[in-house]
């Protein structure tokens, strides 16, 4: 691997003084925090809320446009906080999220030669000695770096096995721009917890920590190409997904050198018919995957954004891939889902996962109460909360609006929509919420799961993902439930073997007098003791064995039929030996 050098490459266009970066940040946050707090908290007290309302929409509609154009003039991690907010189309309003929503592409590139300039001194030698040849023209140009089309020499295409690759170099100055976007975004998280209505919710000092632990990563390339073998690794057998391979002798901090995957992006619809792939068969097998990572896995992309994932025509698939939920299995899906840009990634908490599960199932079983516990056992829902509105709220969601899908959606009257969001918003803001680690990031991947599937197909409806999903996972769960009792009857079947040994032993230590108790109705206690053992370790058999091919007779109908039938035996001997010792 090639040694990392530290050389400062130009500044970014448009970045300009980082004094002055920083205080105009500063003075836009503040700008419109006073406006926001002026129509929502202010005129509403004082009977004028009629206002706010009518002058909403504009006002969003605005601050959006005046973001966008900042955005773009500054770059850096503003770009990053424009896309976050184009992505939560569940809680944003259209007016900032259809504004935002160019800045997934809409990223001018760093010129070429200030490129040429920090790879050149981070790879330690000229362009033409580490390459065959290099692309002036970008092929993609991000927030954070920008990528380069580039022939491998022979002597490391020999080595690697690839000819074609890509070279992503980061944006020159880029270390000092994260710092400064973060010292504002610091600065205005400490406006923000001094906002009771915020910081009754947020810790929006650890929501700021965790996007800068994010974008820090995201700046180091050799992260990115460790968490890029990792995903591969975790998806080694799955033919639903490719990973391009990482040129460890041409990477460093800065310099990332990846294998050209480049195929179809997912989004691209008019492609994917060209080469006679379906995209309404992507969106759930792409659904499928993500929830892989999100809820088995536990580490995920964080970044699925139509930029990063290509679908990449291939043979016939083997029949010896990973699970395919919602497609027509591995024969009929000859393409993959391609991967790359492994900058943002995040992980989930064992614990978190459970209750990421528990949403799930209880989102597909249309279960209000289990989707507010699962919620709590996230983290989201701090334990002193009174749910009992929540959960009626939920009920009442999923009983009008569950199973429907986008273009349903777009069918139901906006004022029901409005009445229910109002109602649901008040019931909402009376709980005390709060984002757990990570959460940003599990919002960020799910959010853009659902926008992808639906630019895929119009009427895709997520519900039917997750329906066969969560009966995956329910059937899990129960073979979890189904292995704690197997294991929990073979513990109480070696205490009943050992059981009569253990007290025969104890009646031989009174006779041989090694125990020092004289009593003379003590052996017929024993007897008794040891047939009571005998009839309790019979009825929790009988129980197990029940319950057991209860579980199981639903997916295996013989094996639970025996187990059931089996559980007569233990009862038998449970009732005769009650009689026997009468």
């Amino acid at each position: 691997m090639a040694s990392v050098h530290r050389g400062r490459g130009a500044s970014v266009p448009g970045a300009g003084n980082t004094r002055a970066r920083y205080r105009r940040i500063l003075r836009f946050a503040g700008w419109n925090l006073a406006v926001t707090w002026w129509f929502e908290l202010l005129l509403p007290r004082i009977g004028l809320s009629a206002l706010a309302e009518r002058t909403r929409s504009k006002r969003m509609r605005r601050f959006a446009q005046r973001f966008h154009v900042l955005a773009v003039d500054l770059g850096g991690l503003m770009i990053k906080v424009g896309q976050f907010m184009s992505s939560r189309l569940d809680v944003l309003p259209p007016e900032i999220t259809a504004e935002l929503a160019g800045l997934q592409d809409e990223v001018p590139p760093v010129p070429f030669p200030a490129i040429r300039a920090l790879a050149e001194a981070e790879l330690g030698v000229p362009l033409e000695r580490a390459f065959a040849s290099v692309d002036e023209v970008p092929i993609a140009a991000a927030s954070l770096g920008q990528a380069h089309r580039a022939v491998l020499g022979p002597v490391d295409a020999e080595e690697t096995g690839l000819t074609t690759v890509v070279l992503k170099v980061q944006r020159p100055g880029i270390d000092e721009i994260v710092e400064v976007d973060l010292a504002a975004l610091r600065k205005v998280a400490g406006w923000l917890s001094h906002v009771r209505l915020v910081s009754d919710r947020v810790n929006t000092h650890a929501l700021v920590e965790e996007f800068a632990q994010t974008s820090l990563e995201e700046i180091d390339y050799l992260h990115e190409a460790a968490s890029s073998e990792r995903f591969a690794a975790e998806f080694a057998a799955d033919d639903r997904v490719g990973v391009p391979s990482v040129v460890w002798e041409r990477t460093t901090r800065r310099v990332l050198t990846l294998e050209d995957v480049t195929a179809i992006k997912i989004t691209d619809v008019a492609a994917l018919a060209a080469a006679g792939i379906d995209p309404a068969e992507v969106a759930p097998v792409f659904a499928a995957v993500m929830f892989d990572q999100l809820f088995t896995n536990g580490f995920f992309h964080a970044d699925p954004h139509p930029g990063n994932i290509f679908v990449t025509p291939v043979g016939p698939a083997s029949a010896t891939g990973g699970p395919d939920v919602g497609a027509g299995g591995p024969a009929a899906r000859p393409w993959r889902l391609t991967f790359i840009d492994f900058g943002m990634m995040g992980e989930v908490p064992a614990g978190t996962r459970s209750g990421l599960r528990k949403l799930l199932i209880a989102a597909a079983s249309r279960d209000g109460k289990g989707l507010v516990d699962g919620v709590r056992d996230v983290g989201v829902l701090l334990p002193s909360a009174d749910t009992g509105e929540l959960e009626r709220a939920m009920t009442h969601l999923f009983a009008r609006f569950g199973g429907m899908g986008f273009a349903e959606l777009r069918e139901v009257d906006p004022k029901e929509f409005r009445e229910f969001a109002e109602q649901f918003g008040d019931v909402v803001r009376s709980l005390p919420f709060q984002l757990p680690e990570n959460f940003l990031l599990i919002i960020r991947a799910m959010s853009l799961t659902s926008g992808v599937c639906s630019a895929l197909d119009a009427e895709f409806n997520l519900w039917d993902s997750i329906e066969p999903y969560a009966t995956k996972l329910i059937r899990d769960e129960r073979g979890n439930v189904v292995q704690d009792l197997a294991k929990q009857a073979v513990e109480i079947a070696g205490v009943a073997i050992g059981l009569p040994k253990r007290l025969d032993s104890l009646v031989t230590r009174f006779e041989d007098g090694s125990v020092a108790v004289v009593n003379p109705t003590l052996e017929r206690r024993v007897v008794r003791l040891e047939r009571t053992a005998r009839r309790v370790i019979s009825a929790v058999l009988f129980a197990a064995l029940l319950v057991a091919g209860a579980v199981l007779r639903t997916d295996d109908v013989v094996f639970g039929t025996v187990l059931m039938a089996a559980s007569v035996v233990p009862l038998l001997h449970a009732l005769f030996a009650a009689r026997a010792g009468r």
